[in-house]
């Protein structure tokens, strides 16, 4: 891949990072070992026992959102890693080793897998 594609395709994974960051800060914070957690929704007032119950589904729903930002995330940061420590195994299958398209990579900067592959993978 050449340098003109690299340089695409890192900007469109920081782009996405940059938005992703905003995102998971929205509903969760980094702990301290770097994984982002859910937190419950801020609310002013004090609830009752029906409150309680949809508060708790919510913060279940807010783990689950957080959970596939945060997977999507870490393709993107596994994306980026292999862009500044060693360019030419981006855009490479991680199965058959086989060039990813331009295509797949325009759709999904982050993929790790060609089209054959991508189901096994995702």
């Amino acid at each position: 891949m050449n340098e003109e594609s690299l340089n695409k395709y890192k900007q469109m994974l920081l782009d996405e990072k940059q938005t992703l960051e905003k995102e998971l800060e929205e509903i969760g914070v980094k702990n301290k070992i770097g994984d982002w957690e859910a937190v419950p929704e801020k609310t002013e007032q004090e609830a009752d026992e029906n409150d309680l119950a949809d508060k708790f589904e919510d913060y279940e729903e807010r783990s689950a959102m957080l959970n596939s930002l945060e997977d999507r995330y870490n393709s993107i940061e596994s994306a980026l890693g292999k862009i500044e420590s060693d360019p030419g195994s981006y855009g490479v299958c991680s199965v058959c080793h086989n060039p990813i398209s331009t295509e797949r990579l325009d759709a999904n900067p982050a993929a790790n897998t060609c089209k054959i592959h991508m189901e096994k993978s995702e």
